[in-house]
């Protein structure tokens, strides 16, 4: 799981993609994800900077930078890549 602000956890094997919310293009998935009752809002009010889309069509909003939840991303993948090798071991 990593974290996405507020306490809001993503599962890592179900994420995506991690987008910036500014573009034309992304603001249309959101519209779109709420009209099809597919959208998480995570921003607790605040400004949506980042825009997760999961495997399940769920888009997710998060109010943190996607650089800093890509960075945590790959910070819990080398996490888990690890204790995997120690498993193996």
């Amino acid at each position: 799981m990593v974290n996405i602000g507020y306490g809001n956890m993503v599962s890592l094997s179900k994420l995506v993609s991690i987008t910036s919310a500014e573009s034309a293009p992304m603001k249309r998935i959101i519209s779109e994800a709420k009209d099809r009752g597919k959208l998480i809002d995570a921003t607790y009010g605040r400004k949506t900077r980042a825009v997760l889309i999961m495997d399940s069509d769920h888009v997710i909003l998060a109010s943190m930078q996607p650089d800093t939840i890509a960075t945590r991303y790959e910070l819990e993948m080398k996490d888990y890549e690890l204790n995997a090798e120690e498993k193996d071991d």
